[in-house]
């Protein structure tokens, strides 16, 4: 009997960028594996690589080398069409920073939106944008303009927004960016409850530890070591970001 493929795997990837008239590897040769059903918290420091890492899992970047498989599938050798299926229902890369909403968008329009044509009508984008909305506390607001929310809101609503695509993998991008502690925890809570409740693969990278509380699998990004306390993840190095050529320390 074969054996399920690995939901997310980097097979030697590395990425760089350039910077002036250096390159600037940000990855080197990271490998690991991650299983459907994983809660993944990926330490690190700002400008660590850990958004990169992100972006490459999530196919919006592609590796400088190396691979990167989703269900056992190389991202690279998938269609373009493909790919955009990926993003717009399999795999979904959350960032409050991401807010965006067109003037005078109401909320519910701005989550049922995001379906795109995978709704199969704008009135039924609405009805799934609902029901999400009062899964994240923010029914009472659907109606309102997207634009009137606090900070806490436009968290709540973008994760809504991110949920109502159903992905199987969810990949979060710093979710600690909190006016207060109390709404912090209170919101990394509920994400972990929905990202359990549809049995979504967590993903979940801060520059804090609290964000990852509970996680299945622990690893950090810069200076050290990818750290498992899981057997569901492979452990490998990430060192530090540097120039390319650069003396290996």
């Amino acid at each position: 009997m074969a054996l399920t493929p690995p939901l997310l795997a980097f097979e030697d990837v590395s990425k760089t960028y350039v910077d002036g008239i250096r390159d600037v590897v940000v990855l080197d040769r990271v490998s690991f594996e991650i299983h459907a059903g994983v809660f993944v918290g990926i330490l690190g420091e700002r400008r660590s690589g850990k958004s990169t890492l992100l972006r490459v899992a999530a196919g919006i970047e592609a590796p400088t080398t190396g691979t990167v498989r989703f269900e056992g599938v190389n991202l690279a050798s998938m269609s373009s069409v493909r790919r955009e299926q990926l993003l717009r229902h399999d795999v979904a890369l959350m960032s409050v920073q991401d807010w965006s909403p067109n003037p005078n968008e109401s909320v519910i329009d701005y989550v049922a939106l995001s379906l795109g044509s995978y709704g199969s009508s704008l009135r039924d984008a609405r009805y799934r944008a609902r029901r999400v909305l009062a899964r994240v506390g923010m029914s009472s607001r659907a109606d309102d303009p997207a634009r009137s929310l606090s900070l806490v809101e436009q968290a709540r609503v973008v994760l809504a927004r991110t949920l109502v695509r159903e992905p199987s993998l969810l990949l979060v991008d710093e979710p600690a960016a909190m006016p207060s502690l109390s709404e912090r925890d209170e919101f990394c809570a509920l994400l972990r409850s929905l990202a359990a409740e549809q049995n979504i693969t967590l993903v979940v990278a801060s520059e804090e530890m609290t964000p990852l509380h509970g996680a299945g699998v622990l690893m950090s990004i810069g200076d050290g070591e990818l750290c498992s306390t899981d057997e569901q993840a492979s452990v490998v190095q990430l060192p530090r970001r540097r120039a390319a050529g650069a003396e290996r320390g």
